[in-house]
């Protein structure tokens, strides 16, 4: 079993943002991070998740996802993201373009997703957590597109 712990962060929602992820597999560890200028916590929740998956070198693999993120979690495992895409409903729910991404890597790996409480003590999702904060007050800092392009739309309305 693969293990990847996730966590997301953004200072101010919206505000500049990271995300940090652990992939762990027997005693082998990578530790992924990256920063935006401008994005969201759900975004950075639900990026942290799609980049460790795609990270996968082994999709052959089961995979338990880690998180302290009940948006990401229970939109899984309550199914609604696959509710949403059935009545091609995405459009009128947030972070679409990430949704969309997820499920493409989702349905190519064999993925479990267990619920932690965040800032509890879990050395994995306080190491993820660092990552992801470090990343959006350091930098360096990518444009998260899909969120500014949708933002951008939205004030021409």
């Amino acid at each position: 079993m693969i293990y990847l712990f996730t966590d997301g962060s953004s200072r101010g929602n919206p505000g500049p943002g990271g995300y940090g992820t652990i992939l762990r597999f027997g005693p082998h560890e990578k530790e992924i991070t990256q920063g935006f200028r401008l994005t969201t916590n759900n975004r950075m929740e639900l990026l942290a998740v799609i980049v460790g998956l795609e990270a996968v070198t082994r999709p052959e693999l089961p995979i338990m996802v880690v998180s302290d993120s009940k948006y990401v979690v229970e939109a899984v495992d309550k199914r609604w993201v696959f509710g949403w895409e059935k009545k091609a409903d995405f459009g009128k729910k947030a972070n679409e373009d990430l949704w969309r991404r997820f499920l493409k890597v989702y349905r190519q790996r064999t993925v479990q997703f267990k619920w932690i409480k965040g800032h509890a003590g879990h050395r994995e999702n306080e190491r993820c957590d660092q990552l992801a904060v470090n990343s959006a007050l350091r930098g360096p800092l990518l444009i998260d597109e899909g969120y500014e392009r949708i933002e951008a739309a939205r004030k021409l309305l």
